[in-house]
């Protein structure tokens, strides 16, 4: 079980360095312009596409209990740490460091912006990651429950 712990550690450990340090990039000055992608700073103050940034200094603090209530519960229930270790690793490393940004910056650091046939939302590594790792967690889901059924 010791291994599940480790490789969820090390990978929520990993996205989130990986992530600040790529924002540390675009909060330090970096920008790239091209025809379809720019790639410039902005501080998201809400969630997804500046959802609930009416709620202000509040959206950290309820996203912090979120985000350790999930992470303990994937640390104690170990069946599912056991499945989903690498993959739960990374959704909780891009949150935490999403996190990180609203008490560091006061926003999501967002750098993305995709601009080609049609404007799309401003985001980050982290956001990406989090997409993934669900979309792994759904892989990983799935195809237990159809060998499951043989």
């Amino acid at each position: 079980m010791l291994k599940y712990y480790l490789l969820f550690i090390f990978t929520a450990l990993f996205v989130f360095i990986f992530d600040q340090n790529i924002k540390f990039l675009f909060v330090s000055g970096l920008y790239w312009e091209s025809k379809c992608v720019s790639l410039t700073l902005t501080f998201n103050k809400g969630v997804a596409f500046s959802m609930f940034s009416f709620l202000g200094e509040y959206l950290k603090y309820i996203q912090a209990v979120l985000i350790g209530g999930i992470t303990l519960f994937i640390l104690l229930k170990k069946e599912i740490l056991r499945r989903y270790a690498f993959a739960a690793g990374m959704l909780i490393g891009a949150a935490f460091s999403n996190l990180f940004d609203r008490f560091l910056h006061g926003g999501v650091v967002d750098f993305v912006y995709w601009h080609c046939g049609f404007d799309f939302a401003v985001f980050n590594i982290a956001d990406v990651l989090i997409d993934l790792s669900v979309i792994l967690i759904l892989y990983i889901h799935y195809k237990a429950e159809k060998k499951a059924k043989k």
